[in-house]
């Protein structure tokens, strides 16, 4: 007894020096998915039990946004902290390089991402899933440990798809959603002695092209929406804009078909949620679940993404995503209304684990940190305001009004949110409204003016990585 009473005396006062085991962290990221597809957001139709427990025992942020309407942009923002005029990537990354094939290359590589942060503190770092950022079959930015991922970043099937593993391509029969599930247990498992980042970044819900047609009766959950009205998907006439996906748009297959991708994924979280629980992890873990864009399944008579009108749209159907941060004891439950957006989540999530990268003096952080929002003490201040841009589109977006001004092609548009929150009136060219213009006007030009990389500041002869939809006019 004497030896046991003297050994936890020591440990106690050795504590303070030696300190707890780091937070284990996983990064869960949709392919195309509004907010509003998620029962802890409303929805009534689309089950969604694992998110909506995440939402219930953490903290849900009711107006978070992506910062570009296309995939890849929003995951080197996400993953550097940088808007598309600073790392370059003002658009989606299609075949050929530099995703695969000789000239391949990591389109985020001068910078330091979030992967080499965690590497560089010791964690175990592993990506399982749609990584879009080029040079796909080799692992990069840090995820050295476990790296399985799609050879493009489209998705044609979720059965039979071509998958990199191990540095070979392959087809993988089964359902490609359980199928990063699967890795990602694996993975946790493999690394359970030490901190571990698991980016899982799925790349369903996807709802776009021919993958929303094929193979529906072997999609996990598509019986259970059979027959269902799905009234949560908008019935609307097609948007003039529209010019993708026209086939699509009141499709009740390509709806069900959605809501049945959405409840799988829901299943994969539940299965990681599950495995932490038995292997004694889940009271130090951090989950963080969102998706890289927003996406419309008929809000304003639209199918799909900003990229998928003409002109390219940013209305909030296509701008919001859902955000949820899960740690039990270190976040606090609840709601936050903040304005937030992908770029701030580098700097939120280093800070709020107490990281402090170090970064080359070309990756100047564009967005702000919330940290002390999740630990539920308040912000001194926060400019509530989102950034947006696409190629030759930029748009401020506040909590009370939104400017989209497209350089050289127009037309440009004002709303006031307060009183049109669906976007309906157009104020640009209100004389009464002119004030409100200018002041974004001048919020929107300063901002750029201040955080845009010239070599990619698309605005002012600028280049981008990706091939742009249209060529600058």
């Amino acid at each position: 007894m004497r030896a046991v009473l003297y050994a936890a005396t020591l440990l106690a006062c050795l504590s303070p020096w030696l300190g707890a085991r780091e937070p284990n962290v996983i990064f869960i990221l949709t392919d195309n998915q509004g907010e509003w597809t998620l029962g802890a957001y409303g929805n009534k139709d689309i089950h969604t039990p694992n998110i909506d427990r995440l939402a219930s025992e953490g903290m849900r942020f009711t107006h978070a946004f992506a910062n570009n309407p296309v995939c890849s942009p929003n995951r080197a923002t996400l993953l550097t902290g940088l808007m598309p005029s600073q790392h370059g990537v003002h658009s989606y990354l299609g075949a050929g390089p530099p995703q695969m094939g000789e000239g391949a290359y990591c389109v985020i590589n001068e910078f330091t991402s979030l992967g080499e942060v965690f590497k560089g503190h010791g964690y175990a770092c592993g990506l399982m899933g749609k990584w879009h950022l080029g040079n796909n079959i080799h692992p990069n930015a840090g995820f050295t440990d476990h790296w399985v991922t799609m050879p493009l970043g489209s998705t044609s099937t979720f059965f039979d798809a071509p998958v990199l593993e191990n540095g070979e391509q392959r087809n993988e029969p089964q359902h490609l959603t359980r199928f990063w599930t699967q890795h990602a247990l694996k993975f946790i498992e493999q690394s359970k002695d030490k901190p571990f980042f698991l980016y899982l970044p799925y790349n369903g819900p996807y709802g776009l092209g021919p993958a929303q047609l094929k193979d529906c009766e072997r999609v996990p959950h598509w019986q259970d929406y059979a027959g269902a009205a799905m009234t949560s998907f908008p019935r609307l006439p097609m948007h003039p804009w529209q010019f993708n996906n026209k086939d699509y748009l009141n499709n009740d297959t390509c709806i069900r078909r959605y809501a049945a991708e959405v409840t799988t994924i829901d299943d994969g979280v539940g299965e990681v949620m599950a495995k932490l629980q038995a292997l004694g992890l889940d009271g130090n873990t951090l989950i963080v679940f969102s998706g890289d864009n927003g996406w419309s399944g008929g809000h304003h008579g639209l199918w799909g993404m900003g990229d998928h009108t003409r002109p390219k749209c940013a209305f909030d159907c296509t701008m919001r995503v859902p955000l949820i941060w899960w740690q039990p004891g270190k976040v606090k439950t609840g709601t936050s209304d903040l304005l937030v957006s992908h770029v701030d989540f580098f700097p939120t999530l280093t800070a709020h684990l107490g990281l402090k990268p170090q970064l080359p003096a070309k990756q100047k952080l564009a967005g702000h940190d919330y940290s002390s929002v999740l630990r539920g003490d308040p912000l001194p201040s926060w400019p509530n305001t989102v950034f947006y841009e696409f190629e030759e589109l930029r748009c401020v977006r506040t909590a009370q009004a939104k400017l989209i001004e497209r350089y050289g092609t127009g037309p440009n548009e004002l709303y006031d949110l307060a009183a049109d929150p669906d976007e309906q009136k157009n104020l640009i060219d209100d004389p009464a409204s002119a004030p409100l213009r200018a002041k974004l006007q001048k919020r929107l030009h300063s901002y750029f003016t201040r955080i845009a990389d010239p070599e990619f500041d698309m605005w002012n002869g600028g280049r981008s990585k990706a091939p742009l939809l249209e060529k600058k006019k």
